[in-house]
């Protein structure tokens, strides 16, 4: 059985982190969305908050299930039974970046494969910091995130500002 890890901070998931999850939950038997929990990262949502939203937006998948991880990729990988890393790729700017992880990956657990996967047109311009951005300045972002997260937008940063 394959088992892909598709991780990242999702702060907030994107319908384009969406794209690539329904797009990689065909390719592998089981995906699994790993939260990255950085102590160091500033975020606007909590783990917890972060991991139900994604449970949200992926009922409808019966193979992809929602986890956090701390610490080295590859560690969770290992204890996870996974060798495939799934990594979404908008420019050639996030190739360079990612060539380089999936490299360091492969260094510190051989049996690890870093699959890319290209970023449908529609979403290549879109990224959590922008979401978070124009939510955060009252714009619109209907398109841009499932129905829940708008509204979780909304609520956070009416509670702020």
């Amino acid at each position: 059985m394959s088992v892909a890890i598709y991780p990242g901070s999702f702060d907030p998931i994107t319908n384009g982190h969406l794209d690539i999850i329904e797009r990689g939950s065909k390719i592998f038997d089981r995906l699994i969305v790993a939260v990255l929990k950085n102590p160091n990262k500033k975020s606007l949502f909590t783990v917890e908050e972060r991991i139900e939203m994604i449970k949200g937006a992926v009922s409808h998948l019966d193979n992809v299930e929602v986890d956090h991880f701390s610490g080295l990729l590859v560690d969770f990988a290992r204890k996870r039974n996974a060798k495939i890393i799934i990594k979404g790729l908008r420019a050639v700017s996030d190739f360079e970046y990612e060539l380089q992880m999936a490299l360091m990956n492969k260094k510190l657990y051989k049996d690890i494969e870093t699959v890319f996967i290209m970023t449908s047109t529609k979403y290549s311009f879109l990224s959590s910091s922008i979401v978070r951005e124009v939510a955060s300045f009252g714009g619109c972002v209907k398109d841009l995130v499932p129905p829940a997260v708008e509204e979780k937008l909304r609520e956070k940063f009416t509670r702020k500002g």
